[in-house]
């Protein structure tokens, strides 16, 4: 028994360490700072921005896409479906910014059973130049958005990516998401790209065209998420996927059933695709390594209250000081509510394969490209970049 405490404190001791080290790598990366000059290599850039529904931040995240600083590239939102009630918001906003190179495409080219990807799939065909990116509709874009991907790229990046960072919570369960995203999922990945071993996040996907060419784009549609395919794809080629941002995505208010399911969602997606990763995700927390704490010391004699109470300080201090650092929504409840669901997303994410993704059923497998679709269905371009021009000129 003697054994089983000192190794009960040892996992301890080592979740508390990975939680030092993992924010304060975070903090470092994701600190508030000034914008850093242009890189000197700007190259064109197609920006595919896939759109279904309206959210609460619809517009907002529209504009934002005609606000970034950058002198040459273009705008194709997606759409799957004509009668999407995001359209008007694009035309509104196409037609407010005669002086950008935006288009709008409506369709559905089916290459797997990824609905995203298939929305994604006529902005890649209709794209001009050799650096694209994929950009969610709900990621607010800053000024910097394309520097930062290019400045990366040039840096010897084989692909860009970031995750978001959830602001503009309304309500408690909305700062619930906030502290999924920023202080537990954005953190991680940031710590885990210091140490070299970046992977791609779908909220932005930034890549160099020849690598989409000749059945590359087709490779994304191997796993049921795009970003997985795309780790899969370029760690196959031995490039490395590098972070930029992190970008902000606006969350509004939210309700405790859409935090749940988007979670396990994303629990269930991970596990499918990288298993070996997820697994250790059930010691994800302070949890276990606190259960395992209060065990060791009570098996070898020592005060148990105080001791717990100082291990949650020591847990929590540097994630505060983290947030406030980056200048994200801070709230202590909702962390220590993300916290006591940890273990249960876990099982969630073991427990089934399904989830739903904009209404539609999806399952979290490995899927089969269909790549002889990709090219052969062309939907119409139903909006013009300029007010007042025939579209089909």
């Amino acid at each position: 028994m003697i054994a089983l405490g000192f190794a009960c404190l040892t996992l301890s001791a080592v979740a508390l360490a990975v939680q030092f080290t993992s924010t304060g790598l975070a903090a470092f990366r994701c600190r508030r700072k000034p914008p850093a000059p242009p890189p000197l290599h700007r190259p064109p850039v197609t920006l595919v921005r896939p759109l279904c529904g309206l959210e609460h931040f619809s517009r907002q995240t529209l504009a934002s896409t005609f606000a970034i600083d950058y002198p040459d590239y273009e705008i194709l939102f997606c759409v799957a479906e004509a009668a999407d009630p995001i359209l008007p918001l694009v035309r509104e906003a196409i037609a407010a910014h005669p002086g950008r190179d935006a288009r709008l495409l409506v369709g559905d080219d089916v290459i797997g059973t990824n609905p995203k990807l298939n929305n994604m799939a006529k902005g890649f065909r209709h794209s001009s130049f050799g650096h694209i990116v994929f950009v969610d509709s709900n990621v607010f874009t800053p000024a910097d958005y394309l520097d930062q991907l290019m400045a990366g790229l040039a840096r010897g990046a084989g692909m860009m990516t970031a995750p978001p960072v959830g602001g503009a919570p309304e309500g408690f369960w909305a700062e619930l998401e906030c502290a999924f995203l920023n202080s537990y999922q954005a953190r991680m990945q940031y710590a885990i790209d210091t140490l070299g071993r970046g992977f791609a996040q779908g909220k932005t996907l930034c890549f160099r065209r020849a690598d989409l060419d000749n059945g590359g784009f087709a490779q994304l549609a191997s796993e049921v998420a795009e970003d997985a395919a795309a780790t899969r794809m370029m760690m196959a080629k031995g490039r490395r996927i590098r972070l930029a941002g992190p970008f902000p995505q606006l969350i509004g208010p939210r309700r405790a059933a859409q935090v749940w399911k988007r979670q396990v969602r994303w629990a269930r997606l991970r596990r499918a695709s990288f298993p070996l990763f997820f697994a250790p995700e059930i010691l994800a927390g302070p949890v276990p390594p606190l259960v395992a704490l209060i065990f060791g010391l009570a098996t070898l004699g020592f005060a148990v209250p105080a001791a717990a109470l100082a291990y949650l300080l020591a847990w929590y201090l540097p994630e505060l000081l983290l947030l406030r650092l980056a200048g994200w929504p801070r709230s202590l409840g909702p962390l220590l509510l993300r916290d006591l669901l940890l273990p249960f997303v876990f099982v969630a994410g073991c427990a089934g394969s399904r989830f739903e993704w904009h209404g539609k059923p999806m399952t979290a497998s490995r899927q089969a490209a269909v790549p002889s679709r990709l090219g052969r269905m062309h939907p119409k371009l139903i909006w013009g970049r300029l007010a007042g021009r025939n579209p089909f000129a």
